[in-house]
């Protein structure tokens, strides 16, 4: 069980935030398989840029099902605060702050996992954040800036008191970025600092590993990112190992192609012909990567060179066709 605010979920896996990926097509998507907790792609805090189509796009969310959890971006306490009031008056019902983004575009703005590198700073926007709205206010942090600058259990303090509700943990470093063994010990190390709500994330691809995560670290739950693109049954497949004890099946081949095909409709719904055609590119391809392994590469190209949803769908259907697409 998790709770964050006033919201309570038996399950205590949260599908990451992921830019690109986890837009609201995506996010039902993985509700659809019963993910309780879906982070939305980060937000900017720049206001000026509240009215590009990106943005638009990112700050649809006040339909969707509870709790909505949305992810905010920045490096300037004023800017975040209001950011996190615009997206609470647009529905959002959690706040999410970034600081663990390792991405270059992010950090050269001192923004995302460079914000670890001054502390004093995380504080002011986490207060300024936590001042600014009524809803829960979470933290999204990794280690340190590299191995020689670990702070996580500083940020992990500075967080509590700065009234952050609850804080995942990348167990590695802005310098790691993606590679390398992942740091579960020293997640614990967080866990242990603090009283509010830890969760692990990092390399956490299916239900066993989750599982010995949580052995390792003592979190209260695990964040999923990565293993989850062209797989949006995993968190609910790794909650319901989690709670029972019992691993479920993969979806058969008729749920997986009944389920590319409504991704690949509400993309289209979502963003329009144009855009979603080729949004859904890289959902398709993540679809394939899961399904086929080095297999994909063909079949992607083909999808690759689509120009309507109409094309894609076709493509899809035949691909499912054949025995070989799908076990």
């Amino acid at each position: 069980m998790l709770k964050v605010g006033s919201f309570i979920r038996s399950s205590g896996v949260i599908v990451a935030p992921m830019a690109g990926i986890t837009d609201q097509p995506f996010r039902n998507c993985c509700r659809q398989f019963g993910a309780d907790w879906v982070v939305s792609e980060m937000v900017t805090s720049n206001s000026k840029l509240w009215k590009t189509a990106k943005s638009i796009q990112r700050l649809r969310f006040h339909d969707e099902a509870e709790p909505r959890w949305i992810q905010i971006a920045g490096a300037e306490p004023a800017e975040m605060a209001s950011a996190a009031r615009m997206n609470v008056d647009q529905g959002a019902q959690i706040i999410d702050i970034n600081m663990g983004c390792p991405a270059k575009k992010v950090c050269r703005k001192a923004a995302g996992s460079a914000l670890l590198r001054d502390e004093a700073l995380v504080g002011s926007i986490l207060e300024a954040v936590v001042e600014a709205v009524d809803v829960p206010v979470t933290l999204k942090i990794r280690l340190g800036w590299s191995r020689e600058e670990l702070n996580a259990l500083r940020i992990a303090r500075i967080a509590e008191e700065s009234g952050i509700q609850l804080l995942t943990v990348h167990g590695r470093t802005r310098q790691c970025r993606f590679a390398g063994q992942v740091d579960y010990e020293a997640i614990a190390r967080v866990k242990e600092s603090v009283a509010i709500p830890v969760i692990a994330n990092g390399d956490i691809t299916g239900p066993l590993q989750a599982r010995h995560v949580l052995d390792i670290t003592g979190a209260d739950g695990v964040m999923i990112g990565r293993a989850v693109q062209g797989r949006p049954w995993l968190p609910g497949m790794i909650a319901h190992y989690l709670q029972s004890g019992e691993l479920a099946s993969e979806p058969s081949k008729e749920i997986i192609w009944s389920t590319i095909r409504g991704h690949l409709k509400a993309l289209s719904d979502f963003y329009g012909e144009p855009r979603g055609v080729r949004v859904a590119r890289k959902h398709l391809g993540s679809y394939l990567d899961a399904l086929l392994g080095s297999r994909a590469k063909v079949y992607k190209r083909q999808f690759n060179r689509l120009e309507t949803s109409r094309a894609q769908a076709a493509l899809i259907d035949r691909l499912f066709s054949q025995t070989s697409i799908a076990a």
